[in-house]
């Protein structure tokens, strides 16, 4: 039997507490953003994805970002194995109907929004950009990509655009991940009218030695007025990177779809089985392009919580993951659908997330393992073509409650689960960084979220477990 959560009586109080407090008063201590208005937010901040391609020797769409049923056939497992066969779809939309057409590229980037107070709204914005295959340094290929984008919003009032800051970004580089602070050079964003996206550079899917390679993420260190003026002249596409010398070319522009003023600026298009020859490119890694041969590309945004269910116990989870390395997560709320229904049941549920691939070369890990996902990952100040950095000490102690966040709470006070260490993992638990690089080997700066921080009442949501965009079914004729 769970051990009492200690945040239950604390929340019973409050509750009481509210009932007598005026209703200016109670509305300026916790609120919470509407499903649009978070909608919203996702939509405003989304990023610009500038990508170096390796696309030539047959190998073109090997760089497009998609999404996890490219193939429709409701099979994470052959993903990889089908995703080399892109080129054969590239070809096929050529002549009209064929064995691909039924295939849905839809480039996506996979999203949440977690909501809390402390001093005031803040958000963290998660943004994952999926790519079904790409090979590492030692040239072997591996399925699921799971770069990140992540950005903390602070001083949120209402919708997207009245006040806010983003205090930080943090990418993901393989292991590492790297911050930029609000007012960087290397941290720059496109303005438009419908939103505020933040420049990121992309390497090709294939690997390279000593260099950027197999999707990895970089900051781009030049002003959008810079690339501006660059695409505008027809000049060469380049962009600068943190951490290298020199700037890096581009053969791709993915642009979110829910930001016109973005995807007018970028004269991007959706990428259909129509046009998918259009916008495939053919260009080497090394092959230079000026603006006007760019491919631009829309994208969409969905949810993580789409994929969470796949990792359930009782969610068809073979299909796609092995039996190894279960999670246990004590659910205090459902995972919900874009209905509000419940995929997902509370309680103690076991989730897997160790990778089936058909064709058994590998064996990466889904969501509920990545340490984004509770936000004990340790940060890096720079990028690194040695690899390293990538420390799981801090992860390690947070999953044993054996050190205090900056407030002094571990991860099992803050939430109340006594019981926790070592055993399960509370389903919201999330420590939110600071923003400071701490070199102190299992130690981060920041603090965890504590006690019933996720409810409405206190002007919370956890939007890793909650769907808020359509999954757009028969989203192509």
């Amino acid at each position: 039997m769970l051990a009492l959560r200690t945040g239950h009586l604390a929340t019973l109080v409050l509750t009481l507490a509210c009932l007598c407090w005026p209703a200016a008063e109670a509305q300026a201590q916790a609120w919470t953003l509407s499903p649009a208005q978070r909608q919203e937010f996702l939509h405003y901040y989304a990023p610009i994805v500038l990508k170096r391609a390796n696309g030539n020797d047959g190998r073109h769409g090997y760089d497009w970002i998609t999404n996890f049923d490219f193939d429709q056939d409701g099979d994470f497992s052959n993903n990889k194995l089908h995703w080399k066969s892109i080129n054969q779809y590239v070809d096929a939309s050529r002549t009209g109907p064929s064995a691909y057409d039924r295939w849905r590229i839809r480039p996506t980037l996979y999203t949440s929004l977690i909501e809390f107070m402390d001093g005031g709204k803040n958000l963290v914005l998660i943004y994952h950009v999926y790519h079904a295959l790409d090979k590492n340094a030692a040239g072997d290929y591996q399925l699921h990509d799971w770069e990140r984008i992540e950005l903390l919003v602070k001083n949120v009032v209402g919708s997207p655009g009245s006040g806010e800051f983003v205090a930080h970004g943090i990418v993901t580089q393989h292991k590492r991940n790297v911050i930029r602070h609000q007012g960087s050079a290397q941290l720059n964003f496109m303005q438009t009218s419908t939103g505020r996206h933040l420049l990121i550079w992309q390497a090709e899917w294939s690997d390279k030695l000593l260099a950027p390679h197999g999707q990895e993420l970089r900051f781009v260190t030049d002003p959008y007025a810079w690339l501006e003026a660059q695409m505008a002249a027809g000049a060469k596409a380049e962009a600068g990177v943190n951490n290298d010398s020199g700037r890096k070319k581009l053969h791709y522009a993915f642009v979110p779809q829910g930001s016109a003023g973005a995807v007018s600026a970028f004269g991007a298009r959706a990428l259909t089985y129509a046009t998918a020859d259009s916008l495939a490119s053919r260009s080497d890694n090394g092959s230079s392009v000026n603006w006007p041969g760019v491919k631009r590309i829309s994208y969409e945004l969905q949810d993580l919580a789409d994929i969470l269910p796949t990792h359930w116990q009782h969610g068809g989870y073979a299909t796609h993951w092995l039996p190894t390395n279960p999670l246990d997560f004590w659910l205090e709320s459902p995972v919900l659908n874009e209905a509000g229904q419940a995929e997902v049941s509370t309680g103690m549920q076991r989730f897997f997330a160790t990778t089936r691939d058909i064709e058994n070369d590998d064996d990466r890990e889904g969501y509920p393992a990545k340490k984004w996902w509770y936000g004990t990952y340790e940060l890096n100040s720079s990028a690194s073509d040695t690899g390293g950095g990538g420390s799981g000490a801090f992860h390690d102690n947070a999953w044993a409650s054996t050190v205090a966040d900056s407030r002094g709470q571990t991860r099992a006070s803050a939430s109340g689960y006594s019981t926790s260490p070592g055993s399960f993992w509370w389903q919201h638990d999330y420590f939110v960084h600071s923003g400071t690089v701490d070199s102190t080997e299992g130690v981060e700066s920041g603090f965890w979220l504590a006690g019933p921080w996720y409810l409405p009442a206190y002007g919370g949501f956890d939007g890793r477990w909650v769907q808020l965009f359509d999954d757009r079914p028969g989203v192509e004729p």
